[in-house]
């Protein structure tokens, strides 16, 4: 099990390494669009924006439906919300990190306080 979300983990921040990725979410957040809607928007050719698309299905970020000849995208909903709970599980490992840090440096400043009262 933990290998298996390891392994979601990697392939949607592997997809979201991309400018041009983060910026389909960006656009699909907006609204749903076809692909050759997003191609047009990005300047991009229809192949290259399929393989962008393709990248984001796979990690779940992104679905897609064909009806007729048209391939409308949309915001997947399990790659981000699993990539954004374990961005905050890494966030609050660092701020409990960095509040006992604040800890120890507020009893070194007492101590620095009370040793320069008592050496004078």
């Amino acid at each position: 099990m933990v290998h298996h979300s390891a392994t979601r983990l990697d392939t949607a921040f592997a997809a979201l390494s991309d400018a041009t990725r983060r910026g389909v979410l960006e656009q699909l957040g907006r609204s749903d669009a076809s692909i050759t809607e997003l191609a047009q928007t990005f300047h991009m050719t229809l192949t290259g924006m399929k393989k962008h698309v393709g990248v984001l299905e796979q990690a779940g970020l992104v679905t897609t439906e064909k009806i007729g000849r048209v391939r409308t995208c949309r915001l997947g909903r399990l790659g981000l919300e699993e990539a954004a709970a374990w961005i905050e599980g890494r966030r609050r490992l660092w701020n409990e990190r960095f509040d006992a840090l604040d800890e120890v440096v507020a009893a070194m400043k007492r101590k620095e306080k009370i040793d320069g009262r008592t050496g004078e």
